[in-house]
């Protein structure tokens, strides 16, 4: 067979374009992701919260790797990251169904 008779076969199953119907989800004219439910909400808020203290606390431990000294002993630290915690996901909950308003 030669390349051109195989770029024409239509029992050739490289094709990966697949059936072509009217449920493909890019054409629907709904928001991507998940609702934003009151739970929902709560739980990303919760999650980058999560992400703001361990990132605070990664911080932290590289500025004493480094040779910095903290003003404070260093079990406050996890103190810290908690209230930092805590004001991540407040903000988090606060501002993120804004940001959802403005991209659709």
């Amino acid at each position: 067979m030669s390349r051109a008779e195989a770029d024409t076969d239509p029992s050739d199953s490289s094709d990966l374009s697949g059936p072509s119907d009217s449920s493909d989800p890019s054409d629907s004219s709904a928001p991507p992701g998940v609702p934003a439910t009151p739970r929902n909400r709560a739980k990303s808020a919760a999650l980058w919260g999560l992400v703001g203290g361990f990132a605070f606390l990664v911080l932290a431990q590289g500025y004493l790797l480094f040779g910095g000294d903290l003003p404070f002993p260093y079990a406050l630290l996890f103190g810290v990251a908690a209230v930092v915690a805590l004001a991540a996901g407040g903000l988090t909950y606060v501002a993120e169904h804004r940001v959802a308003k403005r991209r659709t």
